[in-house]
């Protein structure tokens, strides 16, 4: 299903030839309206002028993080404040939170993004969405919540946590699209299944974001509330939700192209890889108004085809994130993704699907432990079967993994759940 097929299904030498023509205004736009652009640009020997087609992307300067962080809070911003109609933010667990603004043709822009990929997974105007994302500065709840009405979806603002309240309200409302992050979509799904739900909940989409999930959770996810589990893409700096998402098929998110122009690269370098690389997502916009960005380093690990897809959708698509650059864990010398990990722990039995990773130091030397809960709890009395199942664990992490690591089995539901962004790994190496 089609939200806007003209756009969708563009030819992609008619596309490219869009996207040129909004990046060359973009590039004028930033130069002449935001400081930081203009003072890097002429401490390179870059003039607008000289950007004339996509091919000269390559030539300019990464942003990042710490450039949102040492502008904050408006530095960044290419309109005034009285053209700004709303303001969004990173969580600022870490410090100050990542400021970005809207303009109206903005937050139009992105209800159409939106509205693009919850179109392409089957919701409709039928359907009615229970938003578990948290409200606030957080981009993902007023993200999703726009998109929904845009195409004529009921939808009921829960906002997260309060797990009981959340399945009486899916039951009792008929609730058919939930809207969450993977972790607390998982731990819904528990709770569900022990209260014996599954299977009489009318839910059938999934719209999971804000986070990774390995195919092995989603299946879990799907398995316990018969529900279609799709993935999307996006981030605060780069509009919020709506940057990509899939289609029926599953196959890869579909960018939205018309508005963003993606680049995958080798983080340690910075040079662009050929197409069908994995490497560092990095993302230039080209309607935004407010807060235009060129080449933002998004640190997530991805690739990028342009293959036609069976939906008959031209634009371009990305992987499913596979890790963050700045989250992947270097032990011993092997680079570790957490969500390497958690392919393997959701594939073994009599372990649920929650886990926490430590990394210390010791003598110089790293060491990593996996706590792993299980779901019998009668397995604690019983030594030989624990050793057994730890020793096969084990042995499992190291065949994928390349090294080994100290698995701890602790009790049911002894580990943290999380209504928001799951926080899987605390690294004490440094403290």
């Amino acid at each position: 299903m089609f939200f806007q097929k003209d756009i969708e299904t563009m030819d992609r030498e008619a596309l490219r030839a869009l996207q040129q023509e909004r990046f060359i205004r973009t590039v004028q736009t930033v130069y002449q309206n935001v400081p930081l652009y203009h003072e890097r640009f002429n401490s390179l020997g870059i003039n607008p002028s000289d950007i004339r087609s996509l091919d000269d992307l390559k030539s300019l300067p990464f942003l990042t993080k710490d450039d949102f962080r040492n502008n904050y809070p408006y530095g960044l911003f290419a309109r005034p404040m009285k053209e700004i109609k709303r303001i969004h933010g990173s969580s600022g667990t870490t410090g100050k939170p990542t400021i970005v603004g809207y303009t109206q043709n903005d937050l139009n822009n992105w209800s159409d993004m939106v509205a693009r990929f919850i179109s392409a997974v089957g919701v409709t105007d039928e359907d009615i969405a229970q938003i578990s994302f948290g409200y606030g500065l957080f981009t993902g709840a007023l993200g999703l919540h726009q998109g929904l009405e845009k195409i004529g979806c009921t939808v009921i603002p829960m906002s997260s946590g309060n797990t009981e309240k959340q399945l009486m309200m899916m039951e009792d409302m008929g609730v058919t699209v939930l809207v969450a992050t993977p972790s607390y979509a998982l731990y819904l799904s528990e709770v569900c299944r022990e209260k014996g739900l599954t299977g009489k909940l009318k839910l059938r989409v999934g719209l999971f974001g804000a986070e990774g999930c390995t195919a092995e959770m989603r299946a879990k996810i799907e398995e316990n509330l018969g529900v279609l589990a799709t993935d999307n893409y996006g981030m605060s700096e780069l509009i919020g939700p709506g940057v990509a998402g899939e289609c029926e098929y599953r196959n890869g998110l579909h960018i939205a192209e018309d508005h963003f122009i993606c680049e995958i690269i080798d983080p340690e370098t910075g040079e662009v890889l050929p197409e069908g690389s994995t490497g560092e997502l990095v993302v230039t916009s080209l309607t935004k108004e407010a807060l235009p960005i060129i080449r933002y380093r998004t640190r997530d690990m991805t690739r990028i085809t342009t293959e036609k897809c069976e939906c008959g959708r031209t634009h371009a698509r990305m992987a499913k994130v596979i890790g963050r650059s700045d989250d992947m864990l270097i032990i011993k010398g092997v680079n570790v993704f957490p969500s390497q990990i958690e392919s393997v722990l959701m594939g073994i039995d009599s372990i649920g699907p929650h886990y926490h990773l430590i990394v210390t130091r010791k003598n110089f030397m790293d060491h990593l432990e996996v706590e792993v809960e299980l779901t019998d709890a009668s397995l604690l009395e019983s030594y030989g079967e624990l050793e057994n199942l730890q020793n096969h664990i084990t042995d499992r992490l190291r065949t994928v993994l390349g090294l080994t690591a100290q698995v701890t089995l602790v009790g049911p539901k002894s580990l943290e759940r999380f209504t928001g962004k799951a926080k899987r790994v605390t690294d004490l190496r440094n403290t």
